[in-house]
Parts: C-alpha cells; structure tokens; sequence
C-alpha cells in the first residue's frame, strides 16, 4: 500500500517493512547530552543548596519571582478554596471518577499472611506501606487532575502516611482542577516545584521538603532523566516515555471512532505513537479518510500530525493472529481490541500495559474514569512491567521463625550449603543451632 502525506500506510507483505516497522516502533527516544548536563547541574545544586535551589530554579524556570520557600507551598485555605473556583460539573465528575478508582484498587490490597511447618517453624510475609511518598503531577502546557487522582488514591489505600505533592506554577499559575482534586483526595502538602528540581529536592530533601521514600507520576523530559538518574537513592514507578496506542480493528467498527481514538493518545505528544492493526484494507481507507476529515477539527491537530509523522501508522496485516503478534512485539501501553469477539484475542495479549476490549470500550475512559489505572508501562516495557497500583505503595518483608526441631533440620542444610560455598561464619552460625546428638 502507498504511503501518503504525513500518515504512513504499510503492509506487512512490502519487503520494506521490517526495516519500517522497527524505525517506528523504537522506543528509544533520545535524552540529549544537553539535558542530562541541565540536569546534573540541578541535582549538585538541590544536594548543595537545597531551598535556594528549589527558588533559583523555580524561578528561572517557571518565570516567577518568589522570594521566599514558604511561597512556593499551598496552604490548606488555598486548597479548599481551589474546589469553589472549579465548575460543579468538573468537581462532581472528578468525585465520581474518584470513587470508581478507589473501588477498583481496593481489591488490590495485600495482606499479610503465615504459615506452620510440622516441625514448628513459622514462615510467612508481612506486608507495610511505604512512609513518606512524593507525587509528581504535570503542569505547564497540560494539567491532569486525573493524574492526582490515579497516583493519590492507590497510595492511601495503600496505608501511606504522608503524600507529598509538587507541581509545576508557571507564572505561578497552577490549574484549580488539579488543587481540587489534590483536596478532594486529602493532600496535604502541595508545592508549586517542577522539573529535575523537583525530583532532586523529593529524593535528598532540603532544609523545608523532607525527602520520600518513592516518587510516582509523569513528567517532561526533564523529569524523566533526573528520575533515572537518581533510582536507587529513591523508589520509582517507572521512567515514563511517550503515550502509545495500538488498535487491533476487524473492520466493524466506525472508522471515525477508531480514528478518534488513534487521536486520543496522538494529541499527548510529538513522540507519541497511535497504530492501527487490521486485515481489512478498505477498513484502512476508511481510517485514513476518516483522519484526514477529522484532523483539522482538532485542537491539537499540529502535534497529532507532528505524531503520525514520527511514529504513526496504518498497517495491513494478513490477519488477526499476525496483528497479534505484531502487537506483542511492541507491548504497548494501551490496547484497544476493537473487533467482535475480543475475548478470543484477549487470551493471545501477552504484552500491554492497559487492554480495552470491544466497539464501546475507547482508551479515553480509561484515562479518567473507569477505575483501573492509567499510570501504565511505555516503551515496550510492558514486558515487564505493570500498571500502577496498590502494590506499588507496599513493601514485603519475610517472616522467619525456628524452633529447636527446624533449627536442627535446617542447620544441617545450611551448613552443608555454606561450606560448599567456603562461607564458615555462614556454616557455624547453623551449626551451633544444631543439638550435638543430631550433628
């Protein structure tokens, strides 16, 4: 099939494809030596300068002049107040979306759980929440007061004591939806901070922001690169990339909902990918025709077209066995099986961060309301990877209880183990549980 202006249709038959599909499909999108030198400038200055830092950057960046750290820090009056700026529509649909993701994460709550040997001993995991957490919420050309909704409430379920949030103020203008619902799920430390800043001050602390044991949420590439730098010194969700869709499509579905769906994650970002997998080749001409209707409509109609230019396609695939392996090898953060039967396929999914089956199921209800998660895996990390949940806010710790009897049967293991590993401390440790008659 031909490609045509910026929207590329392929087919898996061209000889070209493989080398076309792997140009696309990369997840790979380059930090530049620039950023990672910006930021590791930030991070030495937040480590030695801490609050004068935070306002240094935050000021440079973000175009404001605050003179002091306490102005960088939302009151509680100022978060409440945020709720009667926004309209009773957005606040009553941000209530609603709030109950639906609290009851679908509330069945992700792990217990602690033990277990008896016949010989005494007790084994088992206790489960804790993490202490302290940050939430990076982002600001700027786009605010998501779902993002505080999705981070905040799976880490209350959670147990987690303190949240703290941060969220860029541009001009030290924040998004009153994003404040309400940062009140609406009981925030109670909001700073106006973003960037490698942010990251930086939540994972050291400074003279006023105690640091967190883990930061979750988005952010620009910026973030992105100060996260990755400093795993390790805090915990992370994920390094998130670029949004993604793939769309597996019969043929049977409204070609402008399935191209409006495509625009749903295209509209992110420039990097962002929406691809659509089918067999049926006038089903495509549709879609195609159906953008091209569609696309001068859109709000953000130079980003999707800057989207489809660097990452998109159209491709027709021999049938829905070759879309699903297609869709396995790019594991993309969402799915949408927008066919007849899609539980058929379902079964065949092994790699997607968020799966949506049917005609009447798009990706954007899972953005807001539905209740799973929509912090989910990016480039191709679904492999490995999962959505943000609960769990994410709880730690394991392994439960170990010897008696007399457990300790002589286990010592002799151990010492065997130990002294095959020429670890003798390892050894005589077990063998001075181990009673002399049995040794």
């Amino acid at each position: 099939m031909k490609q045509f202006d910026k929207i590329r249709v392929l087919n898996t038959n061209d000889p070209i494809f493989d080398d076309t599909f792997l140009q696309i499909s990369d997840p790979e999108i380059a930090e530049s030596e620039a950023v990672d030198k910006i930021v590791d400038e930030i991070i030495r200055a937040v480590i030695d300068d801490g609050d004068d830092a935070l306002l240094e950057y935050t000021n440079r960046f973000d175009g404001r002049n605050c003179r002091y750290v306490r102005d960088l820090i939302v009151t509680h009056d100022d978060l409440e107040h945020a709720k009667m700026k926004v309209e009773p529509n957005i606040l009553e649909a941000l209530e609603l979306a709030a109950k639906r993701i609290e009851t679908y994460h509330q069945r992700q709550v792990q217990k602690s759980w033990q277990y008896r040997e016949k010989d005494g001993n007790l084994l088992g995991q206790k489960i804790t929440a993490i202490e302290r957490v940050g939430v990076y919420v982002p600001g700027g050309k786009a605010s998501y007061p779902s993002s505080v909704l999705m981070n905040v409430i799976p880490a209350r379920i959670a147990g987690v004591n303190e949240i703290i949030m941060v969220v860029p103020a541009p001009k030290g203008e924040v998004n009153p939806s994003v404040l309400a619902a940062a009140a609406l799920v009981g925030v109670e430390e909001v700073w106006t901070i973003g960037g490698a800043q942010a990251v930086a001050g939540l994972a050291y602390g400074t003279q006023s922001l105690r640091k967190v044991d883990k930061i979750v949420g988005p952010g620009n590439i910026y973030v992105a690169s100060a996260k990755r730098k400093l795993f390790g010194k805090v915990g992370l969700d994920m390094v998130a990339g670029p949004s993604e869709i793939v769309i597996i499509c019969d043929g049977g579905t409204n070609p402008d909902w399935i191209a409006m769906d495509l625009f749903s994650q295209a509209e992110h970002d420039e990097n962002a990918q929406a691809v659509l997998l089918s067999w049926d080749e006038s089903f495509i001409k549709q879609v195609y025709a159906s953008i091209l209707k569609l696309l001068p409509s859109m709000e953000r109609k130079e980003i999707i077209e800057k989207s489809f230019f660097n990452r998109g396609a159209l491709i027709k695939v021999k049938d829905s066995d070759e879309a699903v392996a297609l869709c396995n090898k790019m594991a993309p953060e969402h799915l949408e099986l927008s066919v007849s039967e899609p539980e058929i396929l379902l079964a065949q999914i092994c790699h997607a961060g968020a799966i949506f089956l049917g005609r009447n199921s798009p990706e954007a209800l899972g953005d807001y309301c539905a209740g799973p998660n929509h912090v989910l895996p990016t480039s191709a990390t679904a492999r490995f990877s999962s959505p943000l949940g609960v769990y994410d806010f709880q730690k394991r710790s392994s439960v170990i209880s010897c008696t007399s009897a457990g300790a002589n049967f286990l010592g002799r293991i151990a010492s065997t183990l130990a002294r095959s590993e020429s670890l003798e401390a390892h050894a005589r440790s077990a063998e001075y549980r181990i009673d002399d008659k049995y040794f």
